[in-house]
């Protein structure tokens, strides 16, 4: 069945974008000024504030409502099995410390899977008002206009992104690599939130993204958008994005990137 006589993807695609915006709505205009952590996660600036929590009980709330038969994965915990096949993998608010710092670059992150297979991706960034969003199959849009990945240059003129991680040695051993990596790149930026930078590959702003750590919620959306934008995804050279290492770049930069990841030993604990 092709994307365009299946109505269940449009569907999903609907709920995905109503629920983000609900979603991105609550955390922009709800913020508190004296906004806190409430919990940690990983370490003790893996945070956590009462807004992530909101936010994934508004989104799974809306659709449990809507698709009561349906799986849900999210960040802050909320899971379920389902049963109609269809699973939710939500992260209700990526880029946790730039929000509770005040700083712009944050996302609400929602994909559908089918049978395993994602088919719906929804980035939602307020502070840019900016929705990226794809199907399986149909390309990838921001904000209503298509979008592809930039055309490959040499990979000493490629502008990279990438995260680091919460724990201080894992986070010690990405800066090695970073610092092995910025010579042979234009530059490395690191935005703080895993779904802005694979839909940022995706709309042409950035040549590449990697980064190690990552979990589905974090991947799931944003993956399919840079695909559907034309960009390669995987991990380790062979290999799906996973917790070892997920990279995301144009065709010409993906490669020579990957490679280089490799001989740097990015993935290794």
């Amino acid at each position: 069945m092709t994307v365009a006589s299946d109505p269940l993807p449009s569907e999903l695609l609907a709920l995905a974008l109503e629920a983000a915006e609900r979603a991105g709505r609550l955390l922009r205009d709800g913020r508190p000024d004296d906004l806190g952590v409430a919990a940690t996660k990983s370490s003790p600036i893996d945070v956590v504030t009462e807004m992530d929590l909101a936010a994934e009980k508004l989104i799974r709330d809306f659709l449990v409502e809507r698709r009561p038969g349906d799986g849900f994965l999210g960040e802050e915990g909320a899971a379920s099995t389902g049963s109609s096949g269809v699973r939710w993998i939500v992260d209700p608010l990526d880029g946790t410390v730039n929000y509770l710092y005040g700083l712009p670059t944050w996302a609400v992150s929602i994909a559908a899977e089918r049978d395993g297979a994602t088919v719906v991706g929804v980035v939602e960034v307020p502070m840019r008002r900016e929705t990226s969003r794809a199907v399986l199959g149909g390309g990838a849009f921001l904000n209503d206009r298509p979008v592809r990945c930039r055309p490959a240059p040499p990979l000493d003129q490629a502008l990279v992104s990438t995260g680091f991680n919460y724990v201080a040695d894992v986070r010690s051993h990405q800066a090695d690599v970073a610092q092995r990596l910025i010579p042979r790149v234009r530059d490395i930026r690191r935005g703080g939130s895993a779904a802005v930078d694979l839909c940022d590959v995706a709309a042409g702003r950035l040549d590449g993204y990697y980064e190690r750590g990552l979990h589905p919620w974090d991947l799931a959306a944003g993956d399919l958008i840079a695909r559907e934008a034309g960009a390669l995804t995987g991990g380790r050279p062979g290999g799906a994005p996973t917790r070892e290492l997920a990279v995301a770049a144009g065709p010409g930069v993906f490669e020579p990137l990957q490679e280089l990841l490799e001989e740097f030993g990015a993935w290794h604990d």
